[in-house]
């Protein structure tokens, strides 16, 4: 569950990190009220990244434009979800920019700081430039110093940045986090810090422990419910379903799968990340249950024409994983074509409805995984193996496109 802007500054503000005066817009007659200082900026506020680029950011520097702005962004989907609110902030000047962030390591279950000289850094090279730093023990400034140090910060301007690193932790505590991020803090030539955009990714499981959150952020929870088969990332509300359901095994490689779909001009639909049970789930559940019971949920989603699976070597039993695909593609495959014999000779209804399955499985313990796959191709709508994820996208979406034809794609 990711808050969104106006939400996340509430919490810097709650923990003293600097953020400019800024105010909710809920309606665009709202800014003939406004209590900050002209020239301002208008920001979209919705869940999705770039809105900068899709022209959910405006600057302005009178009441007539902000208001005509205001109903321009109001009225722009970006990745399909229209804002229900704006936010108006006071323009800052900066002289350079820094991402920060503390994210939870999976892998090892310790928070990592993250820090980077570069706030619009290419992810591509990010390995080059993004500076780390793992919390193994109890937290002290020792950890926020080092981070700084790595940074190639010195004197003011590290004891500064620092004292941010430390109070995103605290937050980062406190609520049972998987994610704060600030992305820019900005400097200006006064040296003055500013955090002028901010991210907050909750850990769903942690709900149950902090009620105030549930009830705070109660129109997220409804926007993004939580549905008992893992962490529901969101669906696109644009006109006309999603066509191309995403599932993943985790957070970063959902995200970058629906990212990369929306770029090449595909429509994502439901998109669900399976790495966690869910907070409603009354039992544990392995991987391979949550995996089963999200394509049986989905394959009765007439809107959905393809199964988009990026899975990366963290998948605990990956050869029941690939058994549960397989099962899911006989068994389906085996009662589809029964209804096709039984529907007055419609010989499409099979391919119309059973979606097709596009999987990409990346790292040393989903190799057994593939060769199990592999096993089943000649069966009509065994899953497509594809290693490479821009291409198994592009699949995706020109396989959506021969569903739409109403013709099967031959593969």
């Amino acid at each position: 569950m990711d808050l969104l802007e106006y939400q996340v500054k509430n919490w810097f503000r709650e923990m003293d990190i600097p953020v400019l005066p800024s105010q909710k817009i809920d309606h665009p007659t709202d800014l003939k009220r406004l209590q900050i200082n002209y020239p301002i900026v208008l920001k979209s506020q919705v869940h999705g990244r770039n809105r900068a680029k899709a022209g959910g950011v405006r600057f302005v520097g009178t009441t007539i434009d902000a208001i005509a702005a205001a109903q321009t962004i109001f009225n722009l989907p970006i990745l399909g979800e229209l804002p229900e609110a704006l936010l108006a902030e006071t323009k800052y000047e900066k002289v350079a920019e820094f991402y920060l962030a503390v994210v939870l390591d999976t892998a090892v279950c310790r928070p990592v700081l993250l820090g980077c000289q570069e706030a619009d850094i290419d992810w591509e090279s990010a390995g080059e430039k993004m500076q780390y730093v793992l919390v193994e023990e109890e937290f002290s400034p020792f950890y926020a110093r080092r981070l700084a140090l790595k940074m190639d910060l010195h004197g003011s301007s590290m004891q500064s940045i620092s004292t941010v690193i430390e109070k995103m932790y605290h937050l980062f505590i406190q609520k049972d986090l998987d994610l704060v991020e600030i992305n820019p803090l900005a400097i200006n030539n006064r040296g003055q810090l500013m955090a002028l955009n901010g991210s907050v990714i909750v850990n769903e499981r942690s709900l149950r422990r902090h009620p105030e959150i549930r009830t705070k952020e109660d129109r997220i929870l409804e926007k993004y419910p939580t549905i008992p088969l893992g962490s529901y990332v969101g669906r696109s509300n644009n006109s006309g379903r999603g066509k191309i359901a995403i599932l993943g095994n985790g957070v970063g490689s959902v995200m970058a799968t629906l990212d990369l779909v929306v770029n090449a001009g595909g429509k994502p639909g439901v998109c669900m990340n399976l790495r966690h049970s869910s907070v409603t789930d009354s039992q544990p559940t392995t991987f391979s249950q949550r995996l089963e019971q999200a394509l049986n949920v989905l394959v009765t989603d007439r809107s959905v024409k393809v199964i988009l699976m990026n899975f990366l070597d963290s998948i605990s039993e990956a050869a029941v994983v690939a058994e549960t695909i397989a099962r899911f593609v006989q068994n389906h495959e085996n009662e589809f074509k029964s209804q096709t014999l039984r529907s007055s000779g419609n010989k499409n209804r099979f391919t119309e409805t059973m979606p097709y399955l596009v999987v990409r499985l990346v790292g040393s313990q989903l190799n057994e995984a593939k060769k199990y796959l592999v096993k089943i191709q000649p069966l009509d709508n065994a899953p497509l193996l594809i290693e490479n994820l821009d291409q198994a996208v592009a699949e995706a979406i020109s396989l959506t496109m021969a569903k739409s034809s109403g013709n099967q794609k031959i593969r």
